[in-house]
């Protein structure tokens, strides 16, 4: 596993369109992907056949990859440097992840900790589906098609990225050498925000609206979710002695403002959790404006977006099916 920030690799990494980014993802791993699309040759893929593993709205759906696309752009993300795609219009992913399966160990993805975490969430067993049985070997694909050197990732998803690194060696070794062996990126220096209503679990679009800050939300619901932020019985703000509602929402402000920690400490030794807040929302507030004008901008005219979209297809396709075609070479089909 790789810690310090890489140079001259091939990048891969994706988002789900499964719901509304917020700040925990921008300042997670979307400013991490800005980090990395600079010294690197990056693909950024919003992975919409991941999304159909659990039930969905096929009428939103389309919104939600738009949307998607243009929060990466909004963000940082350049289309010129880095190659930024939909999964469903690159047919090779499921077409290897079909191949990749028949070496897939059941015993290792039946030991899959976010399937056990996903099942549990889903009414009946009648709503578990292969696919969801089965998505990290189609994650495998999507990394294993670019000849993917790294992979920025979270804690969470390690576990499938050490199934990616198996499958690949086992192609490998049975069919002959076809697969680059990826490495997990996890960056030290990426802020991990935390809930706001539940500072001790991360904050998950999937949860109730009071615990995220959306990108796009705005400045009057801003305010109004950080003041009911949960905080700690104590007044006291140190990033070190304070309890973990108040060193979340001190994580934030640094982030933001970009303050070292003691600046922070000294600003509001003598202030009241009330006046922290206000403090907190209105840097969030401004920090968010460029990102939201330029998102606003970017989102009503779709006709650029999905030109953008198309050319990241194209360059996207070229790579895979030359991966593809080179496995199933290997592998003896014709």
């Amino acid at each position: 596993m790789s810690t310090e920030l890489p140079s001259n690799k091939t990048i891969f990494s994706g988002i789900q369109p499964s719901g509304v980014l917020h700040i925990g993802n921008y300042l997670g791993a979307i400013q991490q992907w800005i980090a990395l699309q600079d010294a690197n040759d990056a693909i950024f893929c919003i992975v919409d056949e991941h999304a159909i593993t659990v039930p969905y709205d096929p009428k939103t759906l389309p919104d939600r990859v738009l949307d998607v696309a243009a929060t990466y752009i909004a963000a940082g993300i350049d289309p010129e440097k880095s190659i930024m795609f939909i999964q469903s219009h690159v047919s090779a992913h499921t077409e290897l992840a079909w191949l990749l399966s028949t070496i897939a160990p059941y015993g290792n993805m039946s030991r899959m900790t976010q399937f056990k975490e996903k099942s549990k969430k889903l009414s009946s067993k009648d709503a578990i589906s292969l696919a969801l049985f089965s998505y990290p070997v189609l994650m495998a694909a999507d990394i294993l098609l670019y000849g993917t050197h790294v992979v920025p990732v979270g804690e969470d998803q390690k576990q499938h990225i050490e199934l990616t690194r198996l499958l690949a060696e086992r192609f490998n070794a049975q069919f002959g050498e076809t697969f680059t062996i990826p490495e997990p990126y996890i960056s030290q220096t990426s802020a991990r925000i935390m809930s706001l209503a539940d500072a001790t679990k991360k904050m998950s679009k999937s949860d109730a609206e009071k615990s995220y800050i959306a990108l796009t939300d705005s400045p009057s619901v801003i305010r109004k979710k950080i003041a009911s932020a949960v905080t700690d019985t104590d007044t006291a703000f140190s990033f070190a002695k304070s309890g973990p509602a108040v060193k979340n929402l001190l994580a934030i402000y640094k982030a933001f403002s970009g303050k070292e920690e003691q600046e922070i400490e000294k600003e509001f030794e003598k202030k009241t959790y009330k006046e922290f807040k206000t403090a907190l929302a209105d840097t969030i507030i401004a920090s968010l404006e460029p990102f939201q004008k330029k998102y606003n901008d970017i989102r009503s005219e779709d006709t650029e977006l999905r030109l953008i979209l198309g050319k990241g297809m194209h360059r996207a396709q070229g790579i895979a099916n030359a991966t593809l075609h080179q496995a199933k070479k290997n592998m003896g089909l014709i």
